[in-house]
């Protein structure tokens, strides 16, 4: 694990000795590169009028079946409806699947899009890219997700990490692509911080956080200017770009260890249990909670994927046959988890005044067909799906848009993802037209110019 109270001098590959600050070991488990803590500015693109919001992005990988959760069609043919029934919602007109009674109760905190739709090939790490990132990756240019670039613009929030992934990133899909969740042209330093661990598990903790007892006073004073340190080593090493990031990186690391407050942010087990039972004793239920406890904490953005691949695991991927999901797993086990983790994230965040700075989204990378397989399951569809949004600014109660009769293709309003991040943004006070630091020697724009805003949301 790493340590604070090491004194074993190392040797780097530039022949230097070091202090060995830190010892490699926990950050590795979490996924944490020391880069990722690199101290971070803001590039005054933020609207000064605007309060301060923050997001969760819940990421249904997999892609859920727009017709059998939240865009139904009872009145289609059995082919078409499928085997579930829609029930009334607490907003008159507004119905969804049986299989989210919870959500039901709690439609006045989110709105329904159900006209999302995207143009590239129907492969799950396509999806990934454009619903986090707004763009297609092409050209070998990785677009940064939403969350680090809200990282690059605002920065950390005193000692918390601006932006968490939960709780592990994103795996096999088949694409052998990327997902979308790193900062990509922004550079290594606006990468989240990856939990890498399962919050579900009874000896969950984070091994980064240490204990308070750990850190004794001669210990933390010892160590608590480093960089005196490295100002010591030669003078080649301490004016390279490689000294000056592990300035800032060690300074970050070092802060996050010893905060307080973000150890506490991860002790799940303080939460009383019926808290805990009520989102869910699984990894996404846990996740959530642990969501809402890092938006407390001050983190800006937290990513929570509800899965890691779509093989030999029951997902929302619902072809029908192995190694992927029979669509009964949305009445038997996937709608229940979601169900649980999502309502009762919406309701604490209201509960605790959370709810109108925090932005909660959740989304698929697409949808599925409108006519069920040979298999008995749907198979991907980007033409036409539902994605939730609410929260920060964002009315509930609504439905944006329409599909068609058998919900294959947008009727009305449709939107596709870089109309989803202009939204992310615009939520956040992001200027549009604000350009980042870009790929390739040019500036490159957060959302591509004429984007808008799906605004019938704020209105």
């Amino acid at each position: 694990m790493f340590r604070l109270d090491a004194d074993r001098p190392v040797e780097f590959c530039d022949g230097l000795r070091r202090r060995d600050f830190l010892h490699a070991g926990s950050l590795s488990m979490l996924g944490l590169g020391l880069t990722q803590l690199m101290g971070l500015k803001a590039l005054g693109a933020v609207d000064p009028a605007k309060k301060d919001v923050n997001c969760i992005m819940l990421m249904l990988v997999g892609g859920p079946s727009q017709l059998d959760t939240w865009d139904m069609k009872p009145d289609a043919p059995v082919e078409i409806r499928g085997p579930y029934k829609p029930i009334k919602t607490n907003i008159p007109g507004i119905e969804i699947s049986e299989n989210f009674p919870r959500m039901a109760k709690h439609a006045d905190k989110y709105s329904l899009i159900r006209g999302c739709y995207h143009t590239a090939a129907a492969v799950h790490d396509t999806g990934h890219q454009m619903m986090q990132t707004g763009r297609l990756f092409q050209g070998g240019v990785e677009y940064p997700h939403v969350g680090c670039v809200l990282s690059k613009i605002k920065g950390p929030n005193g000692d918390v990490p601006a932006h968490v992934l939960l709780p592990h990133p994103i795996g096999n899909t088949g694409g052998n692509m990327p997902h979308g969740q790193t900062a990509g042209f922004l550079g290594k330093n606006y990468d989240p911080f990856v939990l890498n661990a399962d919050p579900s598990d009874p000896n969950f903790r984070v091994p980064d956080l240490l204990p308070p007892d750990y850190l004794s006073a001669l210990r933390v004073d010892r160590r608590k200017d480093w960089k005196q340190m490295v100002d010591q080593t030669v003078s080649r090493f301490e004016t390279s770009q490689d000294a000056r990031l592990m300035d800032s990186t060690f300074h970050q690391a070092y802060t996050l260890m010893s905060s307080q407050k973000a150890r506490e942010a991860f002790e799940l087990h303080k939460e009383p249990e019926d808290v805990r039972s009520r989102y869910g004793l699984n990894r996404f239920g846990q996740s959530c909670l642990l969501a809402r406890r890092m938006i407390e904490a001050g983190v800006r953005f937290v990513t929570v994927n509800m899965f890691e691949t779509v093989f030999d695991e029951i997902t929302w991927d619902i072809h029908g046959s192995k190694p992927f999901s029979p669509i009964s797993c949305y009445k038997d086990l996937v709608g229940p988890m979601f169900d649980m983790a999502y309502s009762s994230l919406l309701d604490d965040l209201n509960k605790r005044d959370l709810l109108d700075n925090t932005i909660v989204l959740a989304m698929g990378e697409f949808g599925r067909t409108p006519k069920v397989n040979p298999a008995g399951g749907r198979d991907h569809w980007p033409q036409c799906w539902t994605i939730l949004m609410g929260g920060g600014g964002i009315h509930g109660g609504r439905v944006i848009g329409a599909s068609d009769d058998i919900g294959g293709s947008p009727k009305d309003r449709p939107v596709n993802p870089g109309e989803v991040a202009a939204t992310i943004f615009h939520g956040l006070g992001i200027d549009l037209k604000l350009e980042l630091p870009g790929a390739l020697g040019r500036p490159i724009p957060v959302v591509e110019r004429g984007t808008e805003p799906i605004k019938e949301l704020f209105a």
